[in-house]
Parts: structure tokens; sequence; C-alpha cells
């Protein structure tokens, strides 16, 4: 069986002829045909250089496809492309490239990969991508995640992947980590299971930052805004469907700025 053919079948062969030696988390991510994977991996747990094999390996082996990279800022989205074209280049160009540039590569056979930095306006223009990766997911807003879920309507194969160190305890990546159901596939890789971290290395880590860093950094756990004036628990704790609205016709849908009728304020207030 020919290398290229290999390749097509396996992502894990074209990561190797990149160059790179998947750790065992990177040759299940590779090889998972899961329709939406959460990846929760440590700061340098190698996720962006996996998604970007992945990347390159739609675009190559699926003609015409179309991937896009998400990142909450244009320089992020760069340095994701700039994983897939050196995944590319390692390949000897297999497939030729009509253009390519720091944000976009477009081959021959019609399949286009495009990098865009996170605002819910510019990626509206696309449809039917089958491939999504969301680099640096718990930090890419809510309003940007529900614009695009709705892309993948149409391609029964379609696949999102949405990769990240933790940030806060809401927002929807957090949403999808905790109470996503089987709707996702998730995997967690903390810096004491990367081969390439050093412990003498994540001892002065421990030694130089607050805990609450250390632990969202390297241990894969969300954690509380360090500034916010609440604490999320807390503000959750306050919130509750068995106490009665004080203003019924409001909470049902009726006109918020309408006063009661002071018969209904009496009735509340005695």
């Amino acid at each position: 069986m020919g290398d290229d053919l290999l390749a097509a079948l396996d992502p894990v062969q074209l990561a190797e002829r990149a160059g790179l030696r998947p750790d065992p988390w990177q040759l299940a991510a590779l090889r998972s045909r899961a329709a939406r994977s959460l990846w929760n991996v440590c700061r340098q747990g190698g996720k962006s250089c996996v998604a970007g094999v992945l990347a390159c390996h739609q675009a190559l082996y699926v003609p015409g496809s179309l991937t896009l990279l998400i990142s909450p800022s244009e320089r992020q989205s760069k340095e994701l492309m700039a994983k897939v074209l050196q995944v590319y280049g390692a390949t000897g160009q297999a497939v030729p490239a009509d253009a390519e540039s720091k944000l976009t590569l477009e081959l021959s056979s019609g399949s286009r990969i495009i990098a865009l930095p996170g605002s819910e306006r510019t990626t509206r223009g696309f449809s039917a991508p089958s491939l999504v990766v969301i680099d640096e997911a718990s930090r890419v807003d809510d309003e940007l995640y529900y614009a695009l879920t709705p892309m993948l309507a149409t391609d029964p194969a379609a696949r999102l992947l949405a990769i990240s160190t933790p940030n806060a305890v809401f927002g929807w990546w957090y949403a999808a980590w905790t109470a996503g159901g089987a709707l996702w596939e998730r995997t967690r890789v903390t810096a004491h299971q990367c081969a390439r971290i050093s412990a003498a290395f994540l001892a002065s880590e421990r030694a130089s930052m607050p805990a609450a860093v250390f632990a969202r950094e390297y241990e894969c756990v969300f954690s509380q805004i360090t500034d916010a004036a609440f604490l999320a628990a807390d503000v959750m704790a306050m919130l509750s469907d068995e106490v009665v609205p004080l203003f019924p016709a409001a909470a049902a849908g009726g006109s918020a700025g309408a006063p009661p009728a002071p018969a209904d304020v009496g009735a509340y207030l005695s």
C-alpha cells in the first residue's frame, strides 16, 4: 500500500510524515471520528499541532472541502494556519496550491482552509464547512459559537473541534465540558501527562504563580475570574425557578415596562 494511501486512511501517517511523534492522546485524537470534540489540554500540550494535521488531512484527502480555523484574534489564527502550512509543506505539496497566504490555503482539488479571527461578523458568509476548528475555544464568545454551529446543518459528516485550556466557569465551552452530555467527545490532558514538560519546570511554575493560574494552565481546571466582584457559584446560587415573579405578566411575556395594577401590588406586599 502506497504512502499516500496510508496517509489518506490514517491521519497519524500524515503527522509522522510532518516529523511529529504523537503522544498516546494525540494518536486517539487523530483517529477519532467524533462529530464534536473538546480537547481540554494544558499549555504546550500539542493540541494546535494535532489540529493542524487534521485540517491539512481534510483538505488533502477530501476534495472540495472547506475547513475553517477560528481563533479569538487574527494573530492566533495565523499561528494555527502556520502549523497547517508546515504539515502541508512536509507532504511535498501532495495536492498543488492555487493560492497560499498566512490566512488561506486553496488547493487545485477545490479544497480550502481559511483562518478567521474570532468575530461573529467575519464568519456568517461561509456555509457547509466539513471541519471547523475553534482554537482557544474557552475564550471565544458565545455569540460567535452560536453563529458557527448552524453551518454544520447540511453535512452529516461535518466535524467541530474545540480546543483550549480552561478559562472561567461560564460560557459555552465550560457548559459543553461540564453539561454537554453525549453530544461531545472529551479529552483532558494535564502537563503531568505530557512527557515533554519536565517535573522541574512544573515545580518552578507552581512556585512562581498563583495556585488558580497554575491549575488552569497546567492542570486543566476551570477557575474563577480573579477580579470578579462575586464568585460565579454565588451568582448561580441566587437564581431559582421556585421564586414567584413579583410581576407575573411581565415574566410571562407581557409588557415589562407597564406598571402592575394596584390590587396586584397590594397582594404581593400584604
